[in-house]
């Protein structure tokens, strides 16, 4: 690689030592592979942050990070513009085969060294896509919930919405909204996979409709000739109602009674 196209790195790691560690070693091996370290952050959250404006060809990234951990950064990295590659860097050697699984460049075992981060960097250019369908079930894994954001595409800039404030999800069409207190997102996702992935914060209201538990204030009867729902259900800091069907009605009440 010619040095006057260093590759842009940016090194996501939550301890100070693993990134100074991180920027030494690509120090060493510059003259192999000419690099510039262009930014830092300590989870996914800050590396999304400076991504927006930013762009890198490679993220070192640990896997286990508070806030938002690697995992899940790598399925927010194809939202982006000019997704870059990815490799991982952990301390646990389970997983290295699940990182291999999700098509990232490599893994590198803590304490990194200098001839696995060269070989690693040379992988870049042929690096293939990261694989969606087990990004979801390793990163449950990794932290035992799902993701803590969502992400969606808005007048060209990636938007994360925090999975915590979200009061319900609505399927229409092939998009699912997302609902906070303060306003909608739009999200290519599927209900299904969202009820799947937040069993425990979510329920089903109807076929169209995921609501979160603790959003639920009551429910009042729909009028007889009502087609679109059995009953409506209230919601605690918006004025939407949500169709509730009649085979979840029961259920429903069942737990806002049992709150």
């Amino acid at each position: 690689m010619p040095s006057e196209n260093p590759l842009k790195i940016l090194i996501v790691d939550d301890e100070p030592l693993a990134r100074a560690r991180l920027r030494e070693l690509l120090g060493d091996i510059a003259v192999q592979l000419p690099s510039a370290v262009v930014g830092e952050a300590v989870n996914g959250l800050a590396a999304l942050d400076f991504l927006r404006e930013n762009p890198v060809d490679v993220v070192l990234a640990d896997i286990r990070m508070p806030g938002m951990d690697g995992i899940e950064l790598a399925g927010h990295l194809g939202a982006l513009a000019k997704p870059p590659a990815i490799i991982f860097t952990t301390a646990y050697d389970n997983y290295a085969v699940q990182a291999f699984d999700l098509n990232a460049v490599d893994y590198l075992l803590k304490p990194v060294r200098a001839q696995r981060l060269l070989t690693a960097l040379h992988k870049v250019a042929a690096a293939p896509p990261l694989n969606p369908e087990l990004l979801g079930s390793i990163g449950q894994a990794v932290r035992g919930s799902g993701r803590t954001h969502l992400s969606c595409q808005e007048r060209g800039r990636l938007l994360l919405v925090p999975v915590a404030e979200v009061l319900y999800f609505k399927a229409d069409l092939k998009y699912v909204t997302a609902r906070t207190i303060e306003r909608e997102y739009l999200l290519d996702e599927a209900l299904t996979h969202l009820e799947n992935e937040y069993a425990e914060r979510f329920i089903r209201l109807h076929r169209a409709v995921l609501v979160a538990r603790s959003a639920l204030a009551g429910f009042e009867k729909a009028a007889g000739d009502d087609a679109e729902a059995y009953g409506w259900a209230l919601l605690r800091g918006v004025p939407e109602k949500l169709p509730v069907s009649r085979r979840q009605w029961a259920p429903a009440k069942a737990l806002v009674k049992s709150a």
